[in-house]
C-alpha cells in the first residue's frame, strides 16, 4: 500500500512524534493527528508544516487510516480506543496501530486481546520510538516495532524513507515494550551514578566542569552523563522534567520486575534516590531536586561551577611545550597496563629499565630490547623518573619502602610517576612522606585510563597533578604514554581523584550493563538484538558497549578483573565515607563485584559480574544460538506450500527466453544438486559466447576460488564477469543472472567476489544469501543458519566450519554473519528477511512483491527447510527478474537446481557406465579440512580397515595456514 493511498494517523504528539509525523507529510502521505489539550505545544509547532490535518476526536483522525501512530500512557487508554469516539471506531479492514506507551506488556496483551475481539481484521504493533543518539544514526528516528512477522513486514513499507531506522523486534507483541525497559532501568541507574559521581568529585575539590570535560571522553562516559551534567551545573528547568521522566519509567520497570519475579538491586536503590530528589516541592509545586541534593551531599554544584575555570588540556599542551628532556626511565609493574606502556616507551626512544615479580614477563621485555633488574632498590639506581604502574596501595607502598625498596637509593631531584589506580588520601600520604626524605624528590600523580591496547599504542588518556616542577620534569614521558593528556589543579591527589570519579562511574556502568543483559534475558528478549539497539539509544555507556559483547560471548578472558573493581570501588566507599558523601548506588555496584569474587570470579574478567545474576535468577544472558531438536524444530513451522512451483519455473523463464543462470563455482562440489549442465574450465570470451548460443537454462564455470587469497579471487571474478559482459554483447538479447556458489556452512569470499562482480556488473537491486543445502543438512530458520548433526541442528557459528583459518566466523543469526563479513558495512538491521512463513502462506506471489520492494543495493537472506521451500523462493524471484529485478546471489547447491528447475536423479550405477561385469578395488582420496571429515574417515576405517590399505601423508598449503592432511585410501576387495 503506497503512503498516498490512505491517510497516516498520530494519536497524541510529543516532540517525537511530531518529527516523525513531519517526515510522513514530506514523503507525500496524508496526516491527520488528534491531541489532547495537555499535548497542544508538539500540535502547534507541527501545524506551522503544510498539509497537517488536526481532528476533534479519535475516532475522526483514525477514521480509514492505514496507519495509525498511537501515544498512550497507562491512564486513560481504554477510554482513548473503546471510548465513544474511541480510536477503534473508525479504524478500516486492514489497518495496522502502532502503539508507544508506558503500559506494562500485560496491559498491552489485554489491549491487544479486546481490540481483537471488535476488530478482528484490524492489528495492533507494539512500538518503542526513540531519537538516535549513535554517530551512525544521530538524530534519526528510530522505531522498534513488534508483533506478528506479517503485520510488521506489512507495516515497513510505510517507514519506506527511514531505511535504516527500522528494527522488527523477534518475539512476542511485546517484545518492544519489554526492550525500551531495558533502556530505562540504564538510564534510572545512570542518571543517579552521574549525581553521586559529580558531587563526590566536587567535594574531593574538583571544579565540576572540569570533572564533565575529562569524564565526557572517558570510560566512565554515559549519554545520560553527557545530557544531564549540564543541566545540573546550571540549574537549568529542563532538570525537573528530566528527573520525573526518569522516575516514572524507573517505577515502570520495577512493576515489571515483581510481575516477572527478578532483583533489580541496582535499580532499586537508584530508584529510591529518584523519589528521594523529588520530595522537595516549591511554591510552584515543581520538584527542587538541588536543594534535595544540597542537603543530602553538603554540596552547592551551581555555586562550585561558577567558580574561576581553567582548561585542563591547555595546561597539559603547555607542560608538553616546557617540559625537560628525560632518556632513563625506570619502570616497576609490568602487568598488562604496565608491561604495554613500558614497551610503547622503548619504541619512542626511551632507555627503561623495568621490574615485575613475574620473571617470564620481565624476560619477554628483555626481547624487546629492554633492560631488566632483579629488585625495586636496582630499578632506583640511577634512573631521571621512576614509573610505578603496581596493582593496588599495598604494593606501591612496598616496592618504594619494603624491602629493597626503591626510595632509598633515589638520586636527588629524581621524580616519581604512580600511575596506579589508588585512593587520593594515599597519594596524599605518598606525597609528605617523599617530601620527609628532603632530597627534592618529585611525585606527580597520574592515573590511567583506556585499557590494554591504548596503552600498548601509547594512546592512554592521562590525569596528571603535582607541583609544576614536577610536571616540568616528566612532561615528555606523560605525553608520550598518552593521546589525551590533562592537567589538573590541586596538587598530589587531584588527578587521583578525577579518576576515582571515572572509575565510580565505570563501575556502575558494567554493574548496570550486567542487571540490564540479565533482566533483558529473563524478559525472554534476544539479547544481542538488545545490544544492538541499545547502542543507538539513551541508556548507552562505553562500558555497556565495550563489556556486554563479552557477557554475549560467554568470554572472561580478563582484560581488567572482576577484583580490580573490588578495589576501585572500594576506594570510592572509603573515600565517601571521609567525605560525607554517601554513594548509594555504587556501594550496590561494588557489593555485587564482591559478589562476584567471592563466587570465585575475581580474576575474571570485570564482565563476569553477570554471573551473580545468572547464578542467583538460572538466567543465561550469552547470546548464542541453541542447539535445537532437529525434529521438533521441523515439526513446529508451518505446512509446505501446497504446490510444487518446480513444474512451473521452466515455462515461466521460458518468456524470457535468453535469460540465463550464470554459477561461478568456488570449488568442484557445486555441481552435486544439478545433471546435464555443462562446466567450464576455462572463460575465453569465445567460450562464453558458444556457451550463450547454445542458448542453456545455466552452465557452470568452476573457479576454485575458495582456494586461493582474497585478492586473487577478487581479480579472477572480476576478470570472468569482464568476459561474460564482453560475450552478452556478442549475442543479441541475452541477460543473465550471476550464482555466486559457496559453501552452505558460510565459508568462502564473502563479500569479496560479490564486490568483485558488482564492481564490473554495476549494482544489484538486491544481494541473495540463501545457504541451504538440504543433502547437506543446512537448515536456515528464524534467520538463523543450522548444520545438522544427526537429531539435532546445531547453529552454524557453533560448528569447527566456523572455526575455519581462513574462513571463520561468528555469528549463526545471516544478519550478524553479513555485518559481521563486511565488517559493519552493511548493518544487521539493515538486512531484508524472507521467512519461512512468508513462503508456505504466502506463496511465490509474496516473494515476487517483497524483492520488488526492496530497496536498490539490498541484501536479502532466505530461510529454507525443505525443497519446496526453496522452490517457491524461486519461483517468486524469476517473477521479480521478469519484472525487470536484477540479483546477485551468494548461495549453495540446493538454489541452483531450485532456480532451473532440476528434479534430482537417483545415484549412477554400474549399469549407468555401461560395466557389465563385476569389479572390485577403488581409490578414495580425502583431504581431511575440518574435523567432520576425520570422524567420516575414522569410522570408515573402523568398519572395513581388514580391506583398506592406507597411505596417510600431509601437504602443505601457502600464507602460514595450517597443514592439511591428506589421506589416500586404497580399497582392493570393495564392490563399487
Amino acid at each position: 500500500m503506497s503512503l498516498t493511498a490512505a491517510p497516516v494517523a498520530f494519536i497524541g504528539l510529543d516532540e517525537l512524534s511530531v518529527e516523525l509525523a513531519a517526515s510522513f507529510l514530506r514523503s507525500g502521505a496524508c496526516v491527520r493527528s488528534f491531541t489532547p489539550e495537555a499535548e497542544r505545544s508538539p500540535s502547534a509547532a507541527l501545524a506551522e508544516l503544510n498539509g497537517l490535518l488536526q481532528c476533534a476526536s479519535p475516532v475522526e483522525a483514525a477514521r480509514d487510516a492505514a496507519l495509525v501512530v498511537v501515544l498512550s500512557d497507562a491512564g486513560g487508554v481504554d477510554e482513548l480506543f473503546f471510548g465513544v469516539e474511541g480510536i477503534a471506531k473508525g479504524l478500516c479492514a486492514g489497518s495496522i496501530v502502532l502503539i508507544h506507551s508506558t503500559l506494562l506488556p500485560s496491559q498491552l496483551e489485554k489491549l491487544e486481546q479486546e481490540l481483537t475481539d471488535q476488530k478482528k481484521d484490524v492489528f495492533l504493533l507494539d512500538g518503542y520510538i526513540f531519537t538516535g543518539l549513535s554517530d551512525e544514526l544521530k538524530q534519526q528516528i528510530i522505531i522498534v516495532a513488534s508483533g506478528r512477522q506479517d503485520i510488521a513486514e506489512k507495516a515497513s513499507k510505510f517507514f519506506h524513507g527511514l531505511y535504516k531506522t527500522i528494527y522488527f523486534a523477534e518475539g512476542e507483541f511485546c517484545t518492544s515494550r519489554k526492550i525500551r525497559m531495558v533502556n530505562d532501568l540504564l538510564e534510572g541507574i545512570h542518571f543517579v551514578a552521574s549525581i553521586e559521581a559529580m558531587y563526590l568529585g566536587v567535594r574531593a575539590g574538583i571544579h565540576p566542569t572540569i570533572i564533565y570535560d575529562i569524564i565526557s571522553n572517558a570510560a566512565g562516559s554515559s549519554r545520560i552523563f553527557v545530557e544531564l551534567v549540564p543541566k545540573l551545573l546550571s540549574e537549568d528547568p529542563l532538570l525537573i522534567d528530566f528527573l520525573k521522566s526518569t522516575r516514572k519509567k524507573a517505577s515502570h520497570v520495577m512493576d515489571m520486575s515483581k510481575s516477572v519475579t527478578f532483583p533489580l538491586p541496582l535499580l532499586g536503590v537508584a530508584y529510591q534516590q529518584l523519589v528521594h530528589g523529588s520530595s522537595a516541592v516549591t511554591g510552584d509545586g515543581s520538584a527542587s531536586p538541588l536543594k534535595v541534593w544540597e542537603a543530602s551531599f553538603g554540596v552547592n554544584i551551581v555555586d562550585a561551577a561558577g567558580e574561576q575555570i581553567y582548561d585542563a588540556s591547555k595546561l597539559a599542551d603547555q607542560l608538553v611545550a616546557e617540559s625537560k628532556a628525560a632518556k632513563r626511565i625506570g619502570f616497576i609493574g609490568l602487568g598488562a597496563m604496565g608491561f604495554g606502556m613500558a614497551s610503547h616507551l622503548l619504541k619512542s626512544g626511551f632507555c627503561v629499565v623495568a621490574y615485575d615479580v613475574y620473571k617470564p614477563t620481565m624476560a619477554r621485555f628483555a626481547d624487546l630490547g629492554g633492560s631488566t633488574k632483579g629488585s625495586p632498590e636496582e630499578i632506583a639506581k640511577d634512573v631521571e623518573i621512576l614509573i610505578i604502574m603496581v596493582a593496588n596501595e599495598s604494593q606501591a607502598d612496598s616496592v618504594l619502602f619494603g624491602n629493597a625498596g626503591a626510595v632509598p637509593v633515589l638520586s636527588a631531584g629524581t621524580s616519581v610517576i604512580l600511575s596506579s589506580t589508588v585512593s587520593p588520601g594515599f597519594v596524599i600520604h605518598l606525597n609528605r612522606r617523599l617530601e620527609a626524605e628532603c632530597r627534592q624528590i618529585k611525585l606527580v600523580d597520574a592515573p590511567v585510563s583506556g585499557g590494554v591496547k591504548r596503552a600498548a599504542d601509547g594512546t592512554l588518556t592521562i590525569m596528571t597533578s603535582g607541583t609544576d616542577e614536577a610536571l616540568h620534569c616528566t612532561g615528555s614521558v606523560l605525553s608520550a604514554l598518552s593521546e589525551k593528556l590533562y592537567v589538573i589543579k590541586g596538587g598530589c591527589g587531584a588527578a587521583s581523584s578525577v579518576k576515582m570519579v571515572n572509575q565510580l562511574l565505570a563501575g556502575v556502568h558494567i554493574a548496570s550493563a550486567a542487571e540490564a543483559m540479565s533482566f533483558a534475558a529473563r524478559l525472554n528478549l534476544r539479547t544481542r538484538r538488545v545490544f544492538e539497539i541499545m547502542q543507538h539509544a539513551r541508556g548507552y555507556s562505553w562500558m555497556f558497549g565495550n563489556r556486554v559483547p563479552h557477557m554475549l560471548d560467554n568470554d572472561y578472558t580478563p582484560y581488567s578483573a572482576v577484583d580490580i573493581f573490588v578495589k576501585d570501588l572500594g576506594i570510592v566507599s572509603c573515600e565517601s565515607s571521609n567525605s560525607r558523601i554517601p554513594v548509594h548506588v555504587s556501594s550496590i555496584a561494588h557489593q555485587l563485584f564482591i559478589s562476584g569474587s567471592a563466587s570465585g570470579w575475581g580474576r575474571y574478567d570485570d564482565a563476569a559480574v553477570v554471573k551473580v545474576y545468572e547464578t542467583l535468577t538460572g538466567v543465561k544472558v550469552e547470546g548464542k544460538a541453541p542447539m535445537l531438536s532437529k525434529e521438533d524444530v521441523l515439526q513446529s513451522l508451518p505446512s509446505e506450500w501446497p504446490e510444487d512451483p518446480i513444474d512451473n519455473l521452466v515455462p515461466i523463464a521460458s518468456h524470457s527466453s535468453k535469460k540465463f543462470l550464470v554459477v561461478l563455482d568456488d570449488d568442484p562440489t557445486g555441481t552435486q544438486t544439478v545433471h546435464d549442465i555443462e562446466v567450464l574450465t576455462e572463460w575465453p570470451v569465445e567460450a562464453l559466447v558458444e556457451q550463450f548460443l547454445k542458448l542453456p537454462t545455466c552452465f557452470f564455470i568452476l573457479t576454485n576460488s575458495r582456494s586461493m587469497t582474497a585478492d586473487k579471487a577478487m581479480l579472477l571474478v572480476q576478470t570472468i564477469c569482464k568476459n561474460l559482459k564482453a560475450a552478452a554483447e556478442k549475442v543479441p538479447g541475452v541477460s543473465y543472472t550471476i550464482v555466486l556458489r559457496g559453501d552452505s556452512t558460510l565459508r568462502g569470499h564473502f563479500p569479496e567476489e560479490a564486490d568483485a562482480a558488482v564492481s564490473v556488473l554495476g549494482e544489484m537491486d538486491a544481494w541473495i544469501i540463501c545457504p541451504f543445502f538440504l543433502q547437506g543438512g543446512r537448515y536456515t530458520i528464524n534467520d538463523i543458519h543450522y548444520v545438522a548433526d544427526s537429531d539435532r541442528l546445531i547453529p552454524a557459528g557453533e560448528t569447527e566450519f566456523a572455526k575455519d583459518a581462513v574462513f571463520g566466523y561468528k555469528s549463526s543469526n545471516l544478519r550478524q554473519w553479513v555485518e559481521e563479513k563486511t565488517k559493519g558495512r552493511v548493518l544487521e538491521n539493515q538486512v531484508s528477511t524472507i521467512s519461512i512463513t512468508l513462503l508456505r502462506k504466502q506463496g511465490p506471489t509474496a516473494v515476487c512483491e517483497h524483492l520488488c520492494s526492496l530497496e536498490k543495493g539490498s541484501v536479502c537472506i532466505v530461510n529454507a527447510a525443505s525443497d519446496r521451500d526453496m522452490a517457491v523462493f524461486a519461483s517468486g524471484m524469476i517473477q521479480a527478474e521478469l519484472k525487470g529485478k536484477r540479483f546477485l546471489c551468494r548461495t549453495a547447491a540446493s538454489f541452483v537446481s531450485a532456480r532451473i528447475g532440476i528434479k534430482p536423479k537417483p545415484p549412477i550405477c554400474p549399469n549407468d557406465l555401461g560395466l557389465k561385469r563385476a569389479l572390485t578395488g577403488g581409490l578414495i582420496i580425502v583431504g581431511s579440512y575440518v574435523p567432520k571429515t576425520t570422524k567420516q574417515v575414522d569410522e570408515l576405517r573402523s568398519q572395513f580397515g581388514q580391506s583398506l590399505r592406507v597411505i596417510e601423508g600431509w601437504a602443505w598449503v601457502p600464507l602460514d595456514l595450517p597443514e592439511h592432511p591428506l589421506m589416500g585410501l586404497a580399497i582392493p576387495n570393495c564392490s563399487i
